[in-house]
């Protein structure tokens, strides 16, 4: 499933300078123990797709790759929120609520969000992108690739590439940091949709090539 690229292009493409690392929705009332959407939440953690979110996280930290979370809320009063979809009806009904302020949208454990890292929060829409500051905030930080994780691979994680390539970025998607309902069209979506606008990758190859790049920048000239 992961694209044949070089170690050469992929570090390249993955450069620090230049790469965002995204999680989409990985917060407590979506993949917690307490999720509004128990099914995605236990398909998250069974696959070890939020375990191998939060490894790229940590990379992340450690080689110097900015990273942002993109949180889904919604106002306890419903203000702004998205009401053309059947998909914003039934979450509104739902026994869990992700409310701005609430534990819900607390990024989940065991995702480590450092200082440096930019939690942005949306009130409305389907994607972590459309008609949020997430695109301003990536040209202002120089970022030319983004790698995009989280859930779910049914609904966010789909809008967030298309919207990435749409708007000029380079997209790659670790296909074991992504998780969806039932389990396998997951890997349906990556192999016959997102690998037609995305790099796939996997999570260690990632990682791989962040930490070939710390060793490279401490190298002795």
């Amino acid at each position: 499933m992961p694209s044949k690229e070089s170690p050469e292009r992929l570090a390249a493409l993955l450069d620090p300078a230049t790469t965002v690392l995204l999680t989409v929705e990985c917060q407590q009332g979506v993949v917690g123990h307490d999720s509004a959407l128990p099914e995605l939440a236990h398909a998250a953690r069974s696959s070890g797709a939020l375990g191998n979110v939060a490894r790229l996280v940590d990379a992340a930290h450690e080689a110097g790759v900015q990273v942002v979370h993109a949180v889904a809320e919604r106002r306890p009063d419903g203000r702004g929120a998205s009401h053309n979809a059947r998909l914003f009806r039934a979450a509104a009904r739902l026994p869990v609520q992700q409310h701005t302020g609430s534990t819900a949208v607390r990024v989940a454990e065991p995702i480590d969000v450092a200082d440096e890292d930019l939690v942005v929060r949306r009130l409305h829409g389907l994607s972590p992108l459309a008609g949020t500051e997430v695109d301003a905030l990536l040209r202002n930080m120089g970022c030319r690739t983004l790698v995009v994780t989280g859930v779910s691979a049914n609904v966010a994680v789909p809008n967030a590439v298309f919207d990435a390539v749409n708007l000029g970025y380079t997209a790659v998607v670790p296909s074991d940091a992504i998780a969806g309902v039932p389990v396998e069209y997951t890997s349906a979506m990556i192999r016959n949709t997102l690998a037609l606008v995305a790099t796939v990758v996997t999570a260690d190859d990632t990682i791989a090539c962040w930490k070939s790049g710390r060793r490279s920048a401490a190298a002795p000239l």
